[in-house]
């Protein structure tokens, strides 16, 4: 019995990995996907991958397949949310997410300077980024997405180089309840407790570390 198991497991796998294999990430990422509202990638994030500050739509180049794919199905699910991802997200069968995720992971990213918890922070951007305020039960950023936000992982996503007006709107995102997918609320915890000022100077700050 177990061997039968054990069969139709690797059968089911196997299959899983084709379909996703059959879906042509690079072509979803171009031209769209099967349904017609699953609008090409490319039309908002680019053709490298690298968004636009202007629209609010971030850089998603070289971020993790297992994080991307997490996140259309967020967007599916509603625990985010964003007019625009819906539909698409919605448009995608399961297989055709995975392709274009694991495209988009494979995409170049620019590379960003390692800054670590030794330097001594300069404004406030810097010192909630390095430090936190733990008198308000705040940690450090990077304590999660790593030395100078390169991403840690597939889910803690790399915040240097993204555009400020994302990382603004995602923060607001948290603190207001429209994006509810991290474990135990802990970006809404950390959302919640900022100021507006801080907000900015924390996205302003990442950002400037792409430049």
């Amino acid at each position: 019995m177990r061997s039968i198991t054990k069969l139709i497991c690797g059968g089911l796998l196997a299959t899983a990995v084709s379909s996703a294999l059959a879906a042509d990430g690079q072509a979803i990422y171009q031209k769209g996907g099967s349904n017609p509202g699953a609008i090409a990638c490319i039309t908002c994030h680019g053709p490298e991958g690298m968004g636009m500050d202007a629209g609010g739509f971030p850089h998603i180049s070289g971020y993790p397949a297992e994080y991307l794919n997490k996140q259309i199905h967020d967007f599916r699910s509603g625990t985010r949310q964003n007019p625009i991802m819906l539909p698409i997200a919605n448009g995608l069968t399961d297989e055709e997410a995975l392709a274009v995720s694991q495209y988009i992971a494979s995409m170049k990213s620019p590379k960003t300077p390692e800054v670590t918890r030794a330097k001594k922070p300069e404004g406030e951007g810097e010192t909630l980024a390095l430090r936190g305020d733990w008198t308000r039960n705040i940690p450090e950023c990077v304590v999660c997405h790593g030395p100078g936000g390169v991403g840690v992982g597939t889910s803690f996503p790399p915040l240097a180089g993204q555009h400020p007006s994302y990382l603004k709107n995602q923060l607001h995102a948290w603190k207001n309840g429209t994006r509810k997918n991290d474990h135990a609320d802990l970006m809404g915890h950390i959302a919640r407790a900022l100021t507006e000022s801080e907000i900015d100077a924390i996205a302003q700050y990442f950002s400037g570390l792409g430049k």
